[in-house]
C-alpha cells in the first residue's frame, strides 16, 4: 500500500466515507443531482454578481444573444 504524501482535503475526507457505503441507483443519482446543483448555484451566484457589477440589463443580454461573435 502506498503512502500519500500530501493531506486530504475536507470534502475528499468526506467523500472517502461516503464512497464506503453502497448507494442503490437512484440514491447515485440524487447524489449526482444534488452535487450539481450545489456547483449549479455557485455559478449563478457569481454570474450574478458579475451581472450587477457592470450594471447589465435584460436589453444588454440581449443585444449579446443576438449577435454574431
Amino acid at each position: 500500500m502506498s503512502v500519500l504524501n500530501y493531506p486530504l482535503s475536507n470534502v475528499q475526507i468526506e467523500l472517502m466515507k461516503l464512497f464506503s457505503t453502497n448507494l442503490s441507483d437512484n440514491e447515485l443519482n440524487e447524489l449526482k443531482d444534488l452535487l450539481s446543483g450545489f456547483y449549479a448555484d455557485k455559478a449563478i451566484k457569481q454570474a450574478d454578481s458579475i451581472w450587477d457589477e457592470k450594471g447589465l440589463s435584460n436589453q444588454d443580454m440581449d443585444k449579446l444573444l443576438n449577435s454574431k461573435s
